[in-house]
């Protein structure tokens, strides 16, 4: 049904002939906040030398792109208001911005997770979003999916089975919502700690450095047969 297309397990260093780490309408923080390392990618939230949070992309564009398939991540979240970490498909074809959020996580916002006796806020609800992008706003899919887990204490599948008029999202192999919708254009892989949206603004409870990382095993996309 099935053949692997792309596969990265992050067994050795940060592949640039496969990933970039800025997206495409930014430049690269030089505070150095991601890591392959332990066979795993860590991106984790840190200061800047102005002393804010900054977000950071590790993404495909340019490098990596396709039409349909399944595209799945395993991966750890991290935890602490403001934190915002994604796993997407996106294209910016002209002034289109098609767009398939397959998680998207809020720890700090009201209704996306728990904060615990040390004021720290955990993760255990994520959304998963279509963004079909012919004009500002155009959703077309959105989930929130709640785990009833902590996502931030063990890894966990993220995934879509995308088709051309239909996509079904998972957890951890679990149908969770399924679009129908036609998303033709080729897409490439995104995974990115970014801060804000409903997630609040990160403070002093958020905790930085390694320890407290998006911490991702795997990325496999798979074409259909």
């Amino acid at each position: 049904m099935y053949t692997l297309s792309f596969a990265e397990e992050f067994n050795g260093g940060f592949d640039s002939s496969r990933w970039n780490d800025h997206i495409w309408y930014e430049s690269s923080n030089p505070t150095i906040n991601y890591a392959v390392e332990n066979g795993t990618l860590k991106i984790w939230p840190q200061r800047d030398a102005s002393g804010n949070f900054f977000n950071r992309t590790i993404d495909t564009d340019g490098k990596y792109a396709q039409t349909y398939g399944y595209f799945e991540m395993e991966a750890k979240l991290p935890k602490g208001k403001g934190t915002w970490p994604a796993f997407w498909l996106f294209a910016h074809p002209g002034d289109r911005r098609p767009e398939m959020d397959i998680m998207e996580a809020y720890a700090g916002g009201n209704g996306w997770g728990y904060t615990d006796a040390s004021g720290i806020a955990h993760p255990t609800t994520y959304g998963a979003t279509v963004w079909v992008g012919d004009y500002a706003n155009h959703q077309a899919g959105f989930k929130m999916y709640d785990s009833g887990l902590d996502l931030s204490a063990a890894f966990h599948k993220y995934a879509v089975k995308w088709e051309p008029t239909k996509q079904t999202y998972y957890f951890d192999g679990k149908e969770v919502l399924t679009v129908n919708v036609a998303m033709p254009d080729p897409m490439y892989i995104i995974l990115d700690l970014w801060f804000g949206s409903a997630s609040g603004t990160p403070d002093g409870t958020t905790p930085t450095g390694k320890t407290n990382s998006y911490e991702v095993n795997y990325v496999r996309a798979w074409k259909f047969k």
